[in-house]
């Protein structure tokens, strides 16, 4: 590497240290409101927790506090999910987050780590190539090579640290990690233990540890999770959001967090524009109108809410760079274009009857509906 490559890299490493980093973790970003919290928070936590149970579901769901202090929800769902899924961390269960893509597993599972243990880092990326070493440790194997097997060359996983500092870790996308490496997890979740055979030891995790697996629902019987390990966990699945205001606010408010990390202007002008692509994801994902007098083909993709949320954002960037910074029609029509066609046989088929058969019908629309023809001709 050359010295120039070098200094870049460390003027990078200094300006994220500095706070530049483009997505800061959930515990930086919302760094006051946990401090709020902790001030306000007079009920039990248990061992090692920063903050109560009834803190931590406050601070997933919003409120005010006795201070005046506004704490902004970071979930917007039925209350009972969130104080189920806070309530089973603080026993010896795991948390499984089960749903279809788009429902804020991951989302959910951050803020869980973050306001419970004050670092959401602890981290475990699920693939189809994630190796034993990444839940349980690894090797390093200078080290290694050189005074054999000890603790000082063992590398430890993030599963095992949060073991070893009573913290909570993160699996995330269970299901698309291999069967085997899976159930590495069972004797870390049944007898809270993670052996190391090499040196005849054993991790046991102090009070205070558990861990958050997200799941999606589309992907069960991908890598089906054994009984054994289902066992271990306790299920909260999040749902899609339940009316269209609900799924508005939730788009409103990641695109308004996500510009301010863009410098990106946003403002109540768009939020015409932010309704009628819930509108059109919803339709097309029940299958149905909204007056439930036109029944619609489905498209092959999941138009989730996140994928509302990526739709409004890039629309966003385009009226600021190349428009007038007031997101029209125009510049969130490519977006659905391109999350509804997944398929372009079938589904270019589905939009297309869509677009003739509601939009071109609806009052106020007709600027949206000419918007979309153009980017599908």
């Amino acid at each position: 590497m050359s010295g120039n490559s070098i200094e870049s890299t460390a003027e990078a490493l200094r300006e994220a240290d500095a706070g530049q980093a483009l997505r800061p973790h959930a515990e930086d970003t919302f760094a006051d409101e946990l401090t709020a919290l902790a001030a306000a928070d007079d009920r039990p936590r248990p061992e090692r927790w920063r903050l109560s149970p009834w803190a931590v579901a406050t601070y997933l769901l919003g409120g005010t506090l006795a201070d005046g202090t506004v704490i902004t929800p970071k979930y917007v769902g039925p209350r009972r999910i969130v104080e189920v899924a806070v309530t089973t961390l603080a026993t010896d269960r795991a948390l499984l987050l089960l749903g279809v893509p788009g429902t804020a597993k991951t989302w959910v599972s951050e803020h869980l780590a973050a306001a419970v243990s004050g670092d959401s880092t602890l981290l475990v990326q699920g693939t189809a190539g994630t190796p034993e070493e990444a839940i349980r440790y690894g090797w390093n194997y200078a080290q290694l090579l050189a005074n054999g097997p000890s603790r000082a060359a063992l590398v430890p996983s993030p599963v095992m640290r949060a073991m070893a500092q009573g913290m909570t870790a993160r699996v995330e996308e269970l299901t698309r990690i291999p069967a085997d490496v899976q159930d590495t997890l069972i004797t870390v979740l049944s007898e809270k233990t993670l052996p190391i055979p090499e040196l005849g030891q054993e991790v046991q995790a102090v009070r205070g540890f558990n861990l958050i697996a997200t799941a999606n629902d589309r992907d069960r019987g991908v890598n089906e999770l054994s009984s054994a390990l289902r066992r271990r966990f306790n299920t909260v699945v999040l749902p899609l959001p339940a009316t269209p205001e609900e799924e508005v606010d939730i788009v409103s408010r990641r695109v308004e967090q996500i510009g301010r990390s863009l410098d990106l202007p946003t403002g109540p002008e768009g939020m015409d524009e932010i309704r009628r692509v819930v509108t059109v994801f919803r339709e097309l994902r029940d299958g149905i109108t909204a007056d439930g007098r036109t029944k619609l083909k489905s498209p092959s993709g999941t138009l989730s809410t996140a994928e509302a949320i990526s739709v409004v954002t890039s629309g966003l960037a385009l009226a600021t760079h190349f428009g007038d910074g007031m997101l029209r029609s125009g510049d969130v029509a490519a977006g659905i274009l391109g999350a509804v066609v997944r398929d372009p046989a079938a589904d270019r088929v589905v939009w297309q009857e869509y677009l003739e058969a509601v939009v071109r019908e609806r009052d106020g629309w007709k600027d949206f509906y000419r918007a979309c023809r153009e980017v599908s001709a």
